[in-house]
């Protein structure tokens, strides 16, 4: 008899933003003359940038003829790409790292699910709150986060950040956290992380042998010459953490799949008799039983933004969309809302009104003003009492719906 992995029963029925889609989908039944504009999921609008649709037209003909047709690729990733990732993203930063600690993948969301499959069913876990969701997600189908008590769940360490706390998450001092999950610029909220509040994070975990995933999918939106880039501009940061990085928002390739996690080879675990285990050959072991590589096309698309045509051409489209960021977070709080965020990440965090709460808003705003937000309770319990907007509309979607809510409000 096969048994079913009950963990998996433990999951909401369905994930956030399909449970978003399910309500709009109803609304739009009941009112089939209203235009919805979405404010919600984080989807890109904006077309491919001409280097990358260059490179992919020059992929696709290389594997129309038999001299350069490739098959299988390296499950690590093609070296071209892999090499131009070192040269921009790391080198200019004055970080040092070798290619084999470079994996490329089909975006982000997957290997930040895939990789808690490294440590044991049984390491604490610490979550900065709220957050993306597929983090906590992935660990409870393995039983690591234990059962929901009160939007809760048993086995997990929140780190509340609230405007009462500025955004800023408090180090678990007073408990050991074996794993803790950071993403900045962050997803919902829109904060960032200072240099030296990182550093905090990297001395916490080289002091308690704990292991960071850190999240930078968002660090192309960083404007702040003060605000790192990667964690591993942090001392120390290699022997402690994991990074990923996607191209989906910077680059807009959300519907191309293609990212990068970096595993250092200075970064162990211990086993139970107290022996160290380094995590990289780990990593490479797991990609190349479960992944057959990231399509060359994609690689290829994912190089061009490293060209000085692709660079320019991609911070164009990455103002575009700070430019709908810097107009839905002047009108919301020009409207009297406490809103964050959106000045180094593309998505505004918002406060909802007194006596309302995150799906009681979203559901007012859908019926009364036609614009979709997504409800802050559904990124974890301190998310209750706010709402995600994102900057990845059209500036003429946008400008619309923010007149709207204006006249909404």
């Amino acid at each position: 008899m096969a048994l079913v992995n009950e963990h998996f029963l433990k999951l909401p029925n369905n994930y956030l933003f399909a449970d978003i889609a399910k309500k709009v989908n109803a609304f739009k039944v009941t009112h089939p003359k209203a235009n919805v504009i979405s404010m919600g999921i984080g989807d890109v609008t904006q077309p491919l940038c001409p280097a990358v649709i260059e490179a992919m037209h020059k992929a696709t003909d290389e594997m129309a003829a038999q001299s350069s047709f490739r098959g299988y690729g390296p499950e690590q990733g093609y070296d071209f790409l892999r090499y131009a990732i070192l040269k921009n993203d790391f080198a200019p930063r004055g970080i040092h790292l070798d290619l084999d600690e470079i994996f490329v993948n089909d975006g982000a969301k997957s290997d930040t699910g895939n990789i808690q499959e490294l440590i044991r069913w049984d390491n604490s876990i610490g979550v900065t709150d709220p957050i993306y969701p597929v983090y906590i997600d992935s660990n409870v189908m393995i039983g690591r986060a234990g059962v929901q008590e009160g939007g809760k769940w048993s086995n997990v360490v929140y780190m509340p950040c609230t405007a009462e706390n500025g955004f800023v998450p408090q180090i678990p001092e007073d408990q050991h956290v074996d794993v803790i999950y950071l993403c900045y610029p962050n997803n919902p909220t829109g904060t960032v992380i200072s240099k030296q509040e990182l550093k905090k994070w990297v001395n916490y975990a080289l002091k308690n042998d704990t292991l960071i995933f850190y999240d930078a999918a968002y660090e192309a939106y960083i404007t702040d010459p003060d605000i790192p880039h990667s964690i591993y501009e942090i001392k120390g940061a290699k022997k402690c953490a994991i990074e990923f990085h996607s191209y989906s928002k910077t680059a807009g390739f959300t519907g191309v799949r293609c990212g990068y996690t970096v595993v250092p080879k200075e970064l162990s675990a211990s086993t139970l008799d107290g022996g160290r285990i380094p995590l990289n050959p780990l990593w490479n072991r797991r990609q190349c039983t479960k992944f057959n590589g990231t399509s060359y096309i994609s690689q290829r698309a994912a190089e061009a933004i490293y060209s000085p045509k692709g660079k320019e051409q991609v911070r164009r489209t990455i103002g575009y969309y700070m430019d709908n960021a810097h107009q839905i977070l002047s009108t919301l709080k020009g409207l009297g809302f406490q809103a964050y965020g959106g000045e180094n990440a593309p998505y505004i965090w918002m406060k909802v009104p007194q006596g309302s709460d995150s799906w009681k808003f979203f559901q007012d705003l859908l019926y009364g003003a036609h614009v979709v937000c997504t409800p802050g309770v559904g990124f974890g319990p301190s998310g209750e009492g706010y709402v995600r907007f994102t900057a990845f509309g059209s500036k003429e979607q946008t400008e619309e719906a923010l007149a709207r809510i204006e006249k909404w409000v």
